[in-house]
């Protein structure tokens, strides 16, 4: 409500999608509940069917914002792939929703993709390939492994960390020290896949 009494949706469609990024990351698409995530936004469920569709609408609306906000948040440096690592490593660290929505994606729709956030996915995906792929032809990275097969490595190893903690845990540890030596690792591996 704004200071006249008056309804503002553009703030009750912020609380929802706070809400719901929040209830997906958690539970995944078959386990989230609209009625918890009305309770936490404070709006009424009917405003969430009203403003973004059914549960799986909801869902594909929300893994494309998280996805956007990243682009937009961490642009792609593919001359510099151990500082870009270091960033979402960073990112990821500190808002582990999307690559649980990522996760969870896959686990409920193997594959597939949403197909309201296809084209928007397809495209960032393919200009982050063409990124490496330039950052190859100028001789700045390592040319040993294909462009996309670069990023799908890339990707998987930058949010592993993320999105099995409980491996981290056995393997890595799960102390402060453990995780900056894990970091380090990661660093590395991306300086020794890149490198020229």
């Amino acid at each position: 409500m704004t200071s006249r009494g008056t309804r503002d949706p553009e703030a009750t469609k912020a609380r929802i999608f706070g809400a719901a990024t929040e209830e997906f990351a958690a539970y995944g698409i078959a386990g989230a509940r609209i009625d918890r995530i009305a309770r936490e936004a404070k709006a009424n469920k009917q405003l969430i069917y009203a403003y973004f569709g059914n549960k799986t609408e909801l869902f594909a609306k929300v893994l494309e914002r998280n996805l956007v906000d990243l682009i937009a948040e961490i642009p792609i440096d593919a001359e510099n792939p151990e500082a870009w690592a270091d960033r979402l490593l960073d990112y990821h660290g500190t808002r582990p929703q999307l690559a649980r929505l990522m996760l969870w994606e896959s686990l409920e729709y193997g594959s597939d993709v949403a197909a309201s956030s296809l084209t928007t996915r397809s495209e960032h995906y393919a200009h982050k390939v063409e990124v490496f792929a330039q950052a190859q032809r100028d001789g700045l990275i390592s040319r040993d492994i294909p462009p996309g097969d670069l990023v799908f490595l890339l990707v998987t190893l930058l949010t592993a960390r993320t999105t099995l903690p409980q491996v981290r845990r056995l393997l890595a540890g799960d102390g402060a020290e453990d995780d900056a030596r894990l970091r380090t690792s990661i660093r590395t591996a991306v300086h020794r896949i890149t490198a020229t």
